[in-house]
């Protein structure tokens, strides 16, 4: 919006559906240009441009990288209706009234667009400019962002088949041979939505000398290109971990659960910008390079909020109820917490640097803190004088 205090009060862009989240292609978009004057004001036109455009900026040293690629771009100049107009088209506005312009354009067919995105080196926008043409003035504008989302369907045959993968790596202390970790994964299906559970199947095998810890996570790639230059930013977005794995010994995970964390589709129509995601499974080794498979996922927008949901908050409920259980089988307060000392295990941390240290902390029960002393014997003393007897002495 923007609001003058000359002459103009207010010069706003409203959409018919304000509340609405994101348009797809081939749909409408409607709205009105909203006026309000001070003083009498001619206005000899009102022109409307929308359009959407992919914009990637970025230095690489002394080189500033730019690019921009137009996806649809639209102009109308737009009337007042039952609003009186003069031989050369402009009108005259006065103040205490509201004008509005109203407008409507469709925006290109499905497959024509790309989602809207807003990253660390790059955005694609859509926009509604309103530009106030006055004669002998400044032009005025006004301008309005609105989402659109391209759809991806995540149930075809492709996206439903299985992937997988196996890794395996050869350690070395002072370039003498260690031993050697090797994993292998797979999960059933490459495309999901948001909120949905990905289960993975995988074999972790530690023949070193080292303790070792297997992890996953979901990660994304945004992938920037301007001026024959390639900028790519890693994100990990949401990761588990598994129990160490000592050496000469091996672990596997039956269907271990990782949620798709509320994030954008995968972007791959954009020729500047591209998202990517993968399901990054590695082990982590204490001064070693990690190994590392990574399994191509596709978040996709169709069926959002799939039945995953209701089966984890089920098992989140059992999982509430079973501590409730087990905090019922603890045993008594102690009187005196600061005499207890929390043992030592011999686990890695979830630090992924270098440095990770081989020992943790295991976690400890976090009781109430005791009542004082002389409030439990002031209430058992009531209880006694209560019911307190007077007994013969022979």
């Amino acid at each position: 919006m923007v609001a003058m205090a000359k002459c103009v009060k207010t010069l706003d862009v409203v959409f018919t559906e304000p509340s609405k989240a994101f348009y797809c292609g081939g749909e409408r978009v409607t709205g009105r240009v909203v006026v309000e004057v001070l003083r009498a004001a001619r206005v000899s036109a009102m022109r409307l441009r929308a359009g959407g455009v992919a914009k990637v900026h970025y230095s690489k040293g002394q080189t500033r990288c730019r690019q921009e690629t137009e996806y649809f771009k639209y102009e109308q100049v737009v009337v007042l209706d039952d609003q009186p107009t003069d031989a050369d088209g402009s009108v005259l506005l006065r103040p205490c009234n509201k004008y509005e312009y109203s407008f409507g354009f469709e925006l290109p067919q499905e497959g024509q667009l790309v989602s809207s995105y807003k990253g660390k080196f790059g955005s694609i926008q859509y926009y509604v400019t309103a530009s106030m043409e006055r004669p002998g003035q400044a032009v005025l504008e006004c301008k309005k962002t609105f989402e659109v989302e391209e759809p991806i369907d995540v149930y075809t045959p492709d996206l439903l088949s299985p992937t997988g993968g196996s890794k395996e790596k050869k350690v070395t202390c002072m370039f003498i041979p260690d031993g050697q970790v090797s994993l292998s994964a797979k999960i059933d299906r490459q495309g999901f939505c948001e909120g949905e559970d990905i289960c993975i199947n995988a074999k972790f095998e530690n023949t070193c000398s080292r303790i070792v810890v297997p992890k996953a996570a979901i990660v994304a790639k945004h992938i920037y290109q301007a001026n024959g230059r390639t900028k790519v930013f890693h994100q990990k977005l949401s990761s588990v971990r598994g129990n160490h794995v000592i050496s000469g010994m091996c672990d596997a995970w039956h269907g271990k659960t990782i949620r798709v964390p509320k994030i954008k589709p995968s972007m791959m129509g954009c020729s500047i910008i591209r998202v990517e995601y993968a399901l990054m499974i590695y082990i982590h080794i204490p001064g070693s390079e990690k190994l590392i498979l990574e399994l191509p996922l596709v978040i996709g927008t169709a069926g959002r909020g799939s039945r995953t949901n209701s089966m984890s908050s089920q098992e989140g409920s059992v999982s509430d109820s079973s501590l409730s259980w087990v905090s019922l089988r603890m045993p008594s307060q102690p009187s005196s917490y600061s005499d207890l000392e929390q043992p030592l295990t011999p686990l890695l941390d979830d630090f992924d640097g270098e440095d990770s240290p081989i020992f943790m902390t295991a976690p400890a029960f976090q009781f109430q803190p005791p009542p004082a002393f002389t409030e439990v014997f002031t209430e058992v003393e009531e209880e006694c004088n209560g019911n307190m007897q007077m007994l013969q002495v022979c």
